[in-house]
């Protein structure tokens, strides 16, 4: 499949993502960029409140890191920044309908910022074939997992004031199985969809 030169994935004759499987150029680029990020949107609205920590557990993870692999670097770049600044302008999106500024202020702001870099890592990696093979596929979702936890790590230092274990234990111990089984399920989702488009 040959692209188009001026889209994001301009100069390219092989499919490098799944979305450079989909017809189009540019119209295609805005669709997916704005896509991605409602998609983030969306599974940020699955919540479980756990007691003994401020931060929930969400589908939000695993909407960055496995919507950044299928739309590649550049597209998830521009949706993550398209994401946050519709939220901190008030849309309500992030987890569970919240939006606006003060969320800048509350012990999430660190995972947050970092899905800007961990989409775009992903992206790149999947952009390297890491999403072809099931291994590859684990590896760069533990990647991106380790970059939003470094980034909720710091923002609970920050907003709570806590030294760095016990951020540890709020915001990275209790999330470590549930993101395990996210990185499975891609490690399914992502081979098994590059298997089925027949350009492995």
């Amino acid at each position: 499949m040959s692209v188009r030169p001026g889209t994001l994935t301009a100069g390219r004759t092989r499919p490098l993502v799944l979305a450079d499987l989909l017809p189009g150029a540019r119209v295609r680029d805005a669709l997916l960029v704005a896509g991605f990020a409602a998609l983030v949107g969306l599974t940020a609205q699955v919540v479980l409140r756990l007691p003994f920590t401020p931060v929930p557990v969400t589908g939000q993870t695993f909407g960055v890191l496995l919507g950044g692999m299928a739309v590649g670097w550049r597209r998830a770049g521009l949706g993550m920044a398209l994401y946050l600044l519709a939220g901190f302008a008030g849309l309500p999106w992030f987890a569970a309908g919240t939006g606006g500024l003060a969320v800048a202020a509350s012990p999430t702001i660190g995972y947050l910022l970092a899905f800007v870099a961990a989409g775009p890592v992903v992206g790149w990696l999947a952009g390297h074939r890491a999403d072809r093979h099931p291994a590859a596929t684990v590896l760069a979702m533990a990647v991106g997992t380790v970059l939003i936890y470094a980034g909720g790590v710091a923002g609970l230092m920050l907003t709570l004031h806590l030294d760095l274990s016990r951020a540890v234990v709020l915001g990275v111990l209790p999330f470590m199985v549930g993101d395990t089984l996210k990185a499975v399920l891609a490690a399914v989702l992502l081979p098994t969809a590059w298997r089925l488009s027949g350009r492995r």
